[in-house]
């Protein structure tokens, strides 16, 4: 496995280190944390609260969406996926039988279940594919985080025949949105695994 990313280390250690506010707690549900690349907190609205209220049942546990620049995801895409461009969203799942992922070692206060990975998200893409798409740069977050989160929880649109198709498209249009990322990828979006 390869050598996780400072950024990601830091995001995660300043994670554990804060007590979520009471409203984004949740028993047994899902907790969103919404930060830049350094692990402080940023504004999204919204954000946060409407993917916890379209995640799947399963999704159970805290994650976290690092909003980074363009130039910061491409050096992500290039180091984990050898690809050298800025993509839009990236998944980092966590590895259960990675002994950093030890919940033990790692306590997490007041965080319902486990630690279910990060999602980058780049600002620059979102915004320009928000405008492609033509709507909001806050429509096009969710639509990414979506995405995201369902790759965080082992869906894999490239090998699962269409499972995570059609979860993204039954979640998406119960969270309000008209398309999803995987219906609209073309390969300029850099629309491989993410």
């Amino acid at each position: 496995m390869p050598e996780e990313d400072p950024a990601v280390a830091r995001a995660r250690d300043e994670r554990a280190a804060a007590v979520p506010p009471k409203r984004l707690q949740r028993d047994g549900g899902l907790r969103v944390v919404v930060s830049d690349g350094s692990g402080r907190r940023v504004s999204a609205p919204g954000l946060a609260a409407w993917l916890r209220r379209v995640a799947p049942r399963r999704a159970r546990g805290s994650v976290t969406i690092a909003l980074v620049s363009d130039r910061r995801i491409r050096a992500l895409n290039r180091r984990y996926r050898r690809k050298d461009y800025a993509t839009d969203v990236l998944s980092f799942a966590v590895d259960p039988k990675e002994p950093q992922h030890d919940r033990s070692a790692r306590p997490e206060p007041q965080t319902p279940g486990p630690f279910l990975g990060d999602i980058v998200i780049a600002r620059g893409v979102a915004r320009r594919q928000a405008r492609e798409a033509g709507h909001s740069e806050r429509i096009e977050l969710k639509v990414l985080a979506l995405h995201g989160l369902l790759h965080l929880l082992g869906y894999d649109h490239q090998r699962d025949g269409g499972q995570m198709r059609r979860v993204e498209k039954r979640l998406r249009r119960q969270g309000g949105l008209r398309e999803g990322l995987i219906e609209r990828a073309r390969p300029s979006t850099g629309s491989g695994q993410r």
